[in-house]
């Protein structure tokens, strides 16, 4: 398998929206995130690395994703072709 590249990103938000399909209540939370900047050594050495970055997820669970909390992101390969 391939090279993992991990990300240290932290959720800026999460946003609830009306499912586009299932029932009435269905819904889904949409979580935008960027690349960490500062806060801790750590981070300021992610920062050195990545700079810029944004990723936006979608989930039906409202629990994933909590805005303020720094997530590691790892990047593998699905497959090596």
């Amino acid at each position: 398998m391939g090279k993992t590249v991990r990300a240290k990103m932290v959720c800026q938000s999460v946003t609830k929206s009306k499912a586009w399909r299932g029932a009435a209540e269905d819904f889904h939370y949409e979580a935008e995130f960027s690349a960490v900047t500062s806060g801790s050594d750590e981070n300021e050495s992610f920062f050195a690395a990545t700079p810029s970055g944004s990723i936006k997820l979608s989930t039906l669970k409202a629990d994933h994703f909590t805005p303020g909390v720094d997530y590691y992101v790892d990047f593998v390969a699905a497959s090596d072709d």
